[in-house]
């Protein structure tokens, strides 16, 4: 027992418990298509989560091992050949050999040509860091707090420089914007078009095979967009700018919100996705 309270001692967690001096996000400012200001409304309890960065990289490794694969190896790969050694008084290692010729090849041993693998992939193993449905939850509700921080979004290394507020709220008829060059216009009118500019010039070609997987470009992350429903064309209308990510907001999930696992994602919202946002993740 000693030793358990021990190991909760050395484990200091005030850093992730202190309150920032900004202080919760309790008003949303809202602003138009032209950028203009509009309103206040009252900030759902999402935005009053503390911000928890390490229940955060929790959540995140949970959410992206969901995606892995389970793979694994024919289990009688390398085994389905009559082998057998030559047994010993030869000078030779006592290896199973093909049959057929005076000297075959070996076989069935790992460290021959064409014998099993030593230790191969199985798919029964556990891939899936899993998680409580409330801790989930939780992370996602610390995750939203935290784009409503300049501290958090600009440690990040987004651009905020003109952004008027965060987080980013804006009326519910911008979702009807279908055309990139009117998204273009808005995240110009709200201060965001810099941090796209510095996703653009952030676009490497990655190093190593992966280039001939599909893979071959590495992306900075941009601007996430949420939105009330996933066929809003606002959604279709920024998903080709370098960087910028749209979702729905019944959608939200830590890939999204904290990339990486790091909190703090510059984040555009309308009224209507916030208005959903009351009900979801509690």
């Amino acid at each position: 027992m000693n030793e358990v309270l021990l190991k909760f001692k050395l484990l200091d967690l005030s850093p992730y418990l202190q309150p920032l001096p900004e202080g919760p996000v309790r008003k949303l400012k809202v602003y138009g298509p032209d950028g203009a200001y509009v309103a206040d409304i009252d900030a759902p309890i999402h935005f009053l989560e503390p911000v928890r960065p390490d229940l955060i990289r929790r959540a995140y490794l949970s959410a992206l091992s969901a995606r892995f694969q389970p793979k694994g190896v024919y289990e009688g790969a390398g085994k389905e050949h009559s082998c057998e050694s030559f047994g010993v008084g030869l000078g030779i290692a006592r290896i199973p050999r093909y049959k057929g010729s005076l000297w075959p090849r070996g076989c069935f041993a790992p460290n021959t040509r064409g014998g099993r693998r030593a230790h191969p992939p199985r798919v029964e193993k556990k891939l899936h860091e899993e998680i409580n449905k409330k801790e989930k939850n939780l992370a996602i509700r610390s995750a939203i707090a935290a784009t409503g921080y300049r501290s958090w979004v600009a440690a990040r290394g987004h651009v905020v420089d003109k952004v008027p507020a965060l987080p980013v709220v804006v009326t519910g008829d911008v979702e009807k914007i279908g055309r990139a060059r009117e998204a273009r216009k808005l995240l110009q009118a709200l201060g965001l078009w810099l941090d796209v500019e510095r996703a653009a010039e952030g676009v490497k070609i990655r190093s190593g095979k992966g280039k001939m997987r599909g893979r071959r470009y590495k992306e900075p992350k941009s601007v996430l967009v949420v939105v009330s429903d996933a066929k809003a064309p606002l959604a279709a209308a920024v998903r080709n700018f370098p960087g910028v990510d749209a979702v729905a907001v019944n959608n939200l999930n830590m890939l999204v919100l904290a990339p990486g696992g790091v909190p703090g994602r510059l984040t555009l919202w309308t009224v209507p996705a916030v208005e959903k946002l009351g009900g979801l993740f509690l």
